[in-house]
């Protein structure tokens, strides 16, 4: 009782404001993903225009987010990516953390940073000036959309529904992100299709 009453404060006390003015033209569930090119950890280009006709899973990321920590000391968003991808999905983990900011990647250090989270360097995208991530209002790390093959935004919201630190709640959670990949790849639509996220703020 009282891990999870910790969990919970956490929580609140890492979400940003619902009043914050970035994202505020955030795309609609429904309407056309905007698209974007950012450095990949190896210092390629990547463009989300590039896998149209896949269902696209965007992760915002920060290795020091005790949430983010939750999915991956464990091994679990691995895995999730790994699921997703043998669907046919993409999945592009984002750090949007600006320069000086806690979670910041400088493009020297993405490699190793990828290498260490069990990340590959082509999945794991630079934002330092945070563009893409006021573009689709991305609030926490870890914060979730799913883009469905004809580039239409089909979730956006939190990656499931234990709003924790506690990587032993994973197992009883809703997974939202692996349901939406499941969803699209059945054809069925995606419910629910907006959840609330939770986690760290993105440091913009």
């Amino acid at each position: 009782m009282r891990r999870a009453y910790v969990s919970f404060l956490l929580a609140l006390l890492s979400l940003v404001p619902l009043c914050s003015s970035y994202g505020a033209d955030a795309p609609a569930i429904g309407a056309a993903a905007p698209d974007f090119h950012l450095t990949d950890a190896a210092g390629k280009d990547t463009a989300l225009s590039q896998f149209k006709g896949k269902t696209v899973v965007l992760e915002w990321f920060n290795p020091n987010c005790p949430f983010v920590k939750k999915f991956y000391s464990d091994g679990h968003m691995q895995e999730f990516q790994k699921s997703a991808r043998a669907k046919g999905a993409v999945w592009l983990t984002i750090n949007s953390n600006a320069e000086g900011k806690p979670g910041f990647i400088p493009q020297s250090d993405a490699a190793s940073s990828a290498a260490k989270m069990g990340l590959e360097p082509n999945f794991l995208l630079l934002d330092p000036k945070g563009s893409v991530g006021r573009m689709y209002g991305a609030r926490t790390t870890p914060h979730i959309f799913v883009i469905d093959g004809q580039g239409a935004l089909r979730y956006a919201g939190a990656i499931d529904s234990e709003a924790s630190t506690d990587s032993g709640d994973i197992a009883g959670a809703t997974n939202y992100a692996l349901g939406a990949v499941d969803a699209l790849a059945q054809g069925k639509p995606v419910s629910p299709s907006s959840t609330e996220p939770y986690g760290c703020s993105v440091k913009y």
